[in-house]
């Protein structure tokens, strides 16, 4: 879940469900309020009418009955009842309220109304609107007070004018299933405008991936809005553009190379017919490491390329077949472990890869130690030798092109600084990575990682 909300989906997600809930949280509160004052303003029409009514009707009943009868007509939310004689007269208020004013038009001149100041106990009482589902409460505000009436009799009385027993209906409703209902649909409608919303861009970067890994790989399909359209169309650009670089390049190096073995040729044959045997053998050997250096730097401009068809492979027979090579070459090399899982990968480039790891092992240690086994879901293949190691300092520049801890590139140590180079190319080609650590038991020790090939994935 927390990697789900640290993703771009997720924060697309809670931010589109966020504005959701806050937007239909704020539309149901205004819907409950104007409701509650269509509600309060028939409430209030009905009491004028039932007030003028139960006046007009008190009026006519004789003083003596008058009492029993209001027993009777009250009824919840409008009440009447006498002002008995030699009760103190309510206080009243310095100026009418609306309802007040309301009634005494309705009743004519020939009825005296006044605003009562104290307002009835209940009114302090009274219940709380329910509004956006229940969830909140908001404070009622309908008319509630009391009124000061004279009759054309001169009779006294007093009409409250109360506040409703229940806040919506005698009914409690449960909106538990409402709310979950409605969670449910704007949280799928959320998932569903989030994933639209970060397709594409999951598109693109698996489409750099695939791009890091196959250069040769097919173009994005100009599909969708007219933004992503633009966003493949450049992307499959750039993809053509680094393509036709490495073409390029590689084609450069390989027609350098190619002239430059005419020449070494030769040089190597005018060199045998040098007298001297000492002056001979170092110009040999400059030679040989001039046709090294050529063959080397052609092989770090094909590991780039992409060209090799990817294929299962069977990485236990890939590895036995490489120790076993380099056994018959009389190299010192243990296999050790069994991995028993299938790689997506070119092979020819995976066996370069491996072979520049042995040699580079045997080269500056005199011997190498293979140890392969299988950790969450990929190939770990590790390569030790029985050398001094070098500084912790230089472990991650050893990868660099023509980079060599040893300054001096003398014939007995060889090398031209990019066996490293290539086979870190090779593993990153193939989704993988290679780590090189000094062994705490000495040595120094590579580590390759490898992913497992899942079919149909």
């Amino acid at each position: 879940m927390r990697a789900f909300l640290g993703s771009m989906t997720g924060r697309v997600f809670g931010t589109l469900l966020l504005g959701i809930l806050i937007t239909a949280a704020l539309t149901q509160l205004l819907a409950d309020a104007e409701r509650q004052r269509v509600i309060d303003e028939y409430r209030e029409l009905h009491w004028l009418d039932r007030a003028e009514q139960l006046i007009m009707a008190t009026e006519i009943v004789p003083q003596s009955a008058r009492t029993a009868y209001l027993e009777v007509a009250n009824r919840p939310g409008v009440e009447l009842t006498e002002i008995i004689g030699g009760a103190p007269p309510p206080t009243l208020a310095p100026s009418q309220t609306e309802f007040t004013h309301a009634l005494a038009a309705r009743l004519g001149p020939a009825y005296q109304l006044r605003s009562v100041a104290a307002r009835p106990s209940a009114c302090d009482t009274a219940l709380d609107q329910p509004v956006v589902f229940g969830l909140l409460r908001m404070k009622w505000h309908g008319t509630c007070e009391s009124v000061a009436v004279r009759l054309r009799d001169r009779s006294e009385l007093l009409l409250s004018v109360l506040p409703p027993r229940y806040a919506t209906s005698p009914e409690r409703t449960d909106y538990t299933w409402t709310i979950a209902l409605f969670l449910a649909s704007i949280g799928a409608l959320a998932y569903v405008v989030a994933g639209m919303t970060t397709r594409p861009l999951k598109q693109l970067a698996q489409a750099a991936k695939d791009l890091g890994n196959d250069i040769n790989h097919p173009p994005l399909d100009l599909t969708g809005a007219d933004e992503i359209r633009q966003a493949s169309a450049a992307f499959n650009a750039m993809q053509a553009r680094i393509r036709q670089y490495i073409f390029q390049r590689t084609q450069m190096l390989a027609a350098i190379t190619h002239d430059l073995q005419t020449p070494l040729t030769r040089m190597r044959l005018r060199l045998e017919k040098v007298s001297e045997p000492e002056l001979q053998e170092r110009l040999i050997g400059d030679l040989s490491a001039m046709q090294a250096m050529v063959k080397e730097g052609l092989d770090l401009a094909r590991s780039m390329d992409t060209s090799e068809t990817m294929q299962m492979l069977d990485l236990d027979s890939l590895l036995d077949s490489v120790c076993a090579d380099a056994v018959d070459a009389s190299q010192r090399v243990d296999l050790v472990g069994h991995a028993g899982m299938a790689l997506l990968g070119r092979p020819l480039d995976l066996r370069r890869c491996l072979v520049n790891l042995i040699d580079n092992a045997v080269k500056y240690g005199h011997a190498a130690k293979v140890t392969v086994d299988r950790i969450n879901g990929a190939a770990r293949i590790r390569v030790r030798d029985a050398g001094p190691g070098i500084p912790a300092t230089e472990l991650g520049r050893v990868f660099d092109p023509f980079y060599r801890v040893e300054t001096s590139r003398s014939r007995e140590s060889g090398g031209t600084g990019l066996g490293l180079t290539i086979a870190r190319n090779i593993a990153e080609q193939h989704g993988g990575s290679i780590r090189l650590v000094n062994h705490p038991e000495g040595g120094l020790e590579a580590t390759l990682m490898l992913p497992e090939y899942y079919p149909g994935k």
